[in-house]
């Protein structure tokens, strides 16, 4: 038996811990925000929070997670009350099949839990490793400077301006 903490609530799954995080959010826990696209670890639409950092579940043994917070995109808020990061994507119309983007916002979250005033390279550097295949990256960029100035911050050199 494996405990877990995901989404700020604990979680109990009977599973080998050499089980991929992935598999156990979707298939045990039933939360199928973070998908399956290389099993390789280089797409980023696995991307989840694991203690505040992201990580890439489809690499990550269950069994190595011990005492640490795991958080999907559905704890970080919902269709009716979508989080700051989620409002600042649906804003930007950032998603275009959508595939990427649970990653994607939970790498901008990431970021803009680490700092609400970013450069524009820690913006982009922090974004590298999710593709993004239907192209919507610049987007993806607005929406990461709207939500680190709906908190407050902003990107401290942006390439454009948050309108």
């Amino acid at each position: 038996m494996i405990e877990l903490k995901v989404n700020g609530r604990a979680a109990r799954v009977e599973v080998d811990p050499a089980t991929p995080l992935l598999y156990v959010l979707r298939d045990d826990l039933h939360l199928h925000a973070a998908k399956f696209g290389c099993g390789l670890g280089q797409c980023g639409a696995c991307t989840v929070l694991l203690d505040d950092r992201p990580v890439f579940a489809c690499l990550l043994p269950v069994g190595a997670i011990g005492h640490r917070a795991v958080t999907t995109v559905e704890g970080l808020g919902s269709a009716d009350a979508p989080g700051d990061v989620q409002q600042a994507f649906l804003h930007e119309q950032a998603g275009q099949c959508g595939y990427c983007i649970p990653g994607m916002i939970a790498r901008a979250e990431a970021l803009l839990r680490r700092t609400t005033t970013p450069s524009e390279d820690d913006m982009r550097a922090a974004m590298a490793p999710s593709l993004c295949r239907c192209g919507t990256h610049m987007r993806i960029l607005r929406a990461v400077r709207r939500a680190a100035a709906a908190r407050g911050g902003g990107v401290v050199d942006p390439a454009e301006p948050v309108a």
